[in-house]
């Protein structure tokens, strides 16, 4: 008979709780970031129970064997997200040679999502070897913002808080889990947003251009934003968004309009 039991929310590290408008929480945000499932699963598990002997890394079939519902933890467990990133480390490094070249090829490294990639990328390079510094965007999971790109991401008659606003606004439009993302859907999603909001889309396009990638020039945007999927692109709206609150420049630090 199946027993259903109640755990505790997850907390951030400020004791404030998760949520899907602030934090990552899908699982496809870990699996593309590169957490294995099962460092996941064994993390998921330390957050509402302890083992007999309190040691932190077990299979899934050592926590079932030893499972009583009296060990389950009441309190509001805090997802530690560097604890995770050790977990997964820990477990990343028993793996053989040959399973890691697997999971580098189960997703950023397959050939489903190369094809992706490269057809954006061909006509603009001109050695094998460019390619992976151009685009460098689409492997890593948050990119570097210098301070061009800050600069870049604020127009003329705009602040840097301003944007920092609209950034997280724009957030909004993208939290709906049926939100059906692909160039078509998020090119209107932009342009109907720069309306709303009074941005000239050609401005919002590149302070959006540069959140997601931290360059100006890159492949065509919206099939970029496509091929980068949501997961990553909400995360470095929201890193980018943060980056200007925390380093916010005089209005006239800010990129001229464009014509």
């Amino acid at each position: 008979m199946p027993v259903f039991c109640h755990l505790p929310l997850l907390r951030n590290a400020d004791r404030s709780k998760i949520s899907k408008r602030k934090n990552p929480v899908s699982l496809n945000h870990y699996r593309r970031a590169g957490y294995l499932p099962e460092a996941l699963l064994n993390f998921l598990a330390l957050m509402g129970f302890s083992m007999p002997d309190e040691h932190e890394e077990f299979t899934l079939a050592e926590f079932v064997e030893v499972f009583e519902l009296e060990r389950i933890s009441l309190g509001g467990p805090v997802f530690d997200l560097e604890k995770l990133t050790w977990l997964n480390g820990r477990y990343l490094r028993r793996l053989s040679t040959e399973d890691l070249i697997s999971r580098l090829r189960g997703h950023l490294l397959s050939d489903a999502y190369l094809a992706q990639v490269l057809p954006l990328c061909r006509e603009r390079i001109d050695t094998l070897e460019a390619f992976f510094e151009y685009a460098s965007f689409f492997f890593v999971g948050e990119v570097v913002y210098d301070e061009e790109a800050l600069r870049g991401m604020v127009p003329k008659d705009r602040t840097p808080a301003a944007v920092a606003k609209a950034l997280g606004a724009l957030l909004e439009q993208y939290v709906d889990p049926q939100f059906e993302w692909n160039a078509e859907t998020v090119e209107a999603a932009l342009r109907a947003f720069a309306e709303a909001e009074g941005w000239p889309p050609k401005d919002l396009y590149m302070t959006v251009r540069l959140a997601v990638t931290g360059r100006a020039a890159t492949p065509p945007l919206f099939e970029t934003l496509a091929v980068l999927g949501k997961e990553v692109c909400r995360r470095r709206l929201r890193r980018a968004a943060e980056a200007l609150r925390a380093g916010e420049m005089p209005a006239t630090a800010a990129r001229g309009s464009r014509a």
